[in-house]
């Protein structure tokens, strides 16, 4: 199990978190940041300059997962993390990838009141070796109370919250063990997979309105929007597959077996395994049934109808050109063959 804790930059996490670890049986403390810090030796410069904070590298919130599942295989129990995720497509990213390893997280967040948030961060001890870091570490915190007010909205649906403001770092150590203790902090519901340990098949089902849009989906499991559909079981067949997919994702009951557009071979490109993917035209949905659609909302976070060009802001490259090709196949009503997005035969 992990327990996470979130809040704004200076709220406390980390002095609350060594605390939170005498409090539970079995608990490690794991600093994500020190990935962070580590990939400033790792990635090339020219790398590096392309975000402004490490959780913009993929690789970081890859090596996050990978990093706290290898922990808990080596020392069972509890782990503690303090780390602060505003961005919600991060965060489903990073719980997402953890619950496909089957581990539960208990999301905790620290909010204290911004007059006593902008105290606490004055008050951070300099660096007596460089006191220019610590400044521009206060700086940093300053900037960043603005993107955690506007993340709250879906911080305080998502996670546990306590107000530290009148609390010293041991006492909220005690309300989070309490609230972990009773389940009132309660694992995160986000459904995910087993990540594959071979090549897949699997089936996706485009939904088109009234205005011939094609209907995506956002995961909040992974990066990126995404077509309705999902892996094809062991003796499924690919387009019952689909339908059972629709039904589950948007609560859509397919009447008829959709027609098949592409056949796309995703190569292997580690750490993924690639494998078969399949475009059905599901056909129109008409404004009643849009009406009805239903959102799991472990798995799905939202969804739109857009045009092809809308969807090239939206999907990741690969799947747009899937797309581009599944809709060139259903306007001449033929199957097309794909290899890496592209025609082949």
């Amino acid at each position: 199990m992990i327990v996470w804790i979130n809040g704004a930059f200076g709220a406390g996490k980390t002095c609350a978190a060594r605390e939170l670890v005498d409090l539970i049986p079995n608990s490690t403390f794991f600093e994500p940041e020190l990935i962070g810090t580590g990939l400033r030796y790792l990635l090339p410069q020219k790398k590096l300059a392309e975000v402004t904070d490490f959780q913009d590298l993929p690789i970081w919130r890859r090596l996050v997962v990978d990093t706290a599942a290898a922990l808990l295989a080596e020392v069972p129990g509890v782990l503690v993390v303090p780390m602060t995720l505003l961005r919600q497509e991060y965060r489903d990213e990073v719980f997402g990838g953890l619950a496909s390893r089957r581990i539960p997280v208990r999301h905790v967040l620290l909010s204290p009141e911004e007059t006593i948030l902008r105290k606490r961060i004055a008050g951070r001890a300099e660096s007596a070796d460089d006191p220019e870091h610590g400044e521009r570490v206060r700086q940093w915190a300053y900037e960043h109370i603005g993107p955690y007010q506007a993340a709250l909205a879906w911080l305080t649906r998502d996670a546990h919250t306590i107000d530290t403001s009148e609390l010293t770092p041991y006492e909220t150590a005690e309300h989070m063990a309490e609230a972990v203790r009773t389940g009132t902090a309660a694992a995160c519901e986000i459904v995910q997979t087993p990540a594959p340990t071979g090549e897949t098949v699997a089936a996706g089902v485009l939904l088109f309105d009234e205005q011939d849009r094609v209907l995506l989906v956002d995961p909040t499991y992974k990066p990126g929007w995404e077509f309705p559909g999902g892996v094809v079981e062991a003796g499924e067949a690919p387009a019952q597959a689909g339908i059972r997919e629709v039904a589950e994702e948007i609560g859509i009951h397919l009447d008829r077996v959709p027609r098949l557009l592409v056949v796309d071979w995703e190569a292997p490109q580690p750490p993924g395994y690639g494998g078969l993917r399949l475009l059905f035209d599901g056909g129109l949905l008409p404004g009643a049934d849009v009406r009805r659609m239903l959102l799991p909302d472990s798995e799905l976070r939202g969804w739109r109808f857009v045009t092809e060009e809308e969807a090239a802001t939206l999907l990741p490259p690969t799947r747009y050109k899937r797309l581009r090709w599944a809709l060139r196949a259903r306007e001449r009503r033929t199957v097309l063959n794909l290899e890496a997005g592209v025609p082949v035969g």
